[in-house]
């Protein structure tokens, strides 16, 4: 990880030190009797911490009677320009990804604007479940026979993303769209490992959910390439529909510390690539392979790119 990468992730642990959480302008009546939680984890014995400017709603699943949160940044200047609309970015993991994206996106506009203003949105798991058996069961489209050894897990519960993705569809995205001034006509998606699994199993079911979708190293491999093997009944979007894949150059089976040990992620990522650019559907699909990153350290230059990409900004460009 470089230099620079080291001080982004710094400042996301500063940074999530303290904050305050403000009533969002602008709000519809309906929207703002959701109740809203304390934008904060606890972390061993230490006090709790929150996103700085970050709003968090709790979002009751009506369905499965499980309930969910919602975490939300706002960009600079939001209060301040009533009329205009701003395009919005979906990350999954939120407890991990929602610091890491919004400070990624305060930082590439310190000096000049290399991109544009848009409102995040972080998808945590499910309240009182851990992370693993939360994604586990939200981000996969299939219960899988537990084989190979070593990639699945006896103690979680799979094959729940067509009940998320309907809840996203029906409780979270129109909640958004309710409370802020969002654009639902540029509705981004990010997701990695699992989570980008999710993603590539929304684009293949319900892909007008989003307009661009952001998959970082997504776990294609799951339950015998499931996800491939489904594109051939995909539904196509009424939309032209952006697909960033990306995958660490480590992601394959070599000798070495870093390298995988059982799934050649590389290779999958590119053939899932060709496969959706010859599918005949309205996709604008690119691959990327960034250099020197394994399954772990690849995100965040996976987002930061991501965003220079699908969101830039109107400049001036300046290089520190």
């Amino acid at each position: 990880m470089s230099k620079w990468m080291m001080s982004v992730v710094a400042m996301v642990a500063l940074s999530a030190c303290s904050g305050a959480h403000q009533a969002a302008p602008n709000a519809t009546p309906e929207a703002a009797a959701a109740k809203p939680a304390a934008a904060s984890a606890q972390r061993g014995e230490g006090r709790p911490y929150e996103v700085l400017g970050s709003e968090v709603w709790d979002v009751p699943d009506p369905v499965s009677g499980r309930n969910y949160q919602v975490f939300v940044a706002l960009p600079a200047g939001y209060a301040d320009n009533p009329d205009k609309r701003y395009p919005v970015l979906y990350v999954t993991d939120a407890d991990y990804a929602f610091p890491l994206v919004w400070q990624m996106a305060r930082r590439l506009n310190v000096e000049g604007r290399k991109i544009e203003n848009f409102i995040l949105v972080g998808l945590p798991p499910q309240e009182g479940l851990t992370s693993k058996r939360s994604r586990s069961r939200d981000y996969t489209p299939s219960n899988p026979v537990r084989k190979p050894e070593g990639y699945y897990s006896d103690d979680v519960t799979y094959g729940g993303a067509a009940h998320y993705r309907d809840f996203l569809a029906a409780e979270v995205l129109p909640r958004i769209d309710a409370r802020y001034r969002t654009d639902p006509a540029r509705r981004a998606f990010a997701g990695h490992s699992y989570g980008a699994l999710f993603g590539a199993y929304v684009l293949t079911t319900q892909p007008d959910l989003f307009n661009t979708y952001i998959l970082s190293s997504p776990s294609l491999w799951f339950d015998q390439l499931l996800l491939p093997r489904m594109q051939d009944s995909a539904v196509i979007p009424a939309q032209p529909t952006r697909v960033l894949l990306s995958v660490g150059s480590y992601e394959t089976v070599k000798p070495g510390p870093r390298y995988s040990t059982g799934n050649d992620m590389l290779r999958q990522a590119a053939d899932f690539t060709a496969q959706l650019q010859r599918s005949g559907r309205k996709l604008q699909v690119d691959n990327m392979v960034i250099e020197g990153e394994d399954h772990l350290t690849v995100y965040p230059r996976v987002i930061t790119r991501a965003l220079l990409e699908v969101m830039p900004g109107e400049g001036p460009y300046t290089g520190g």
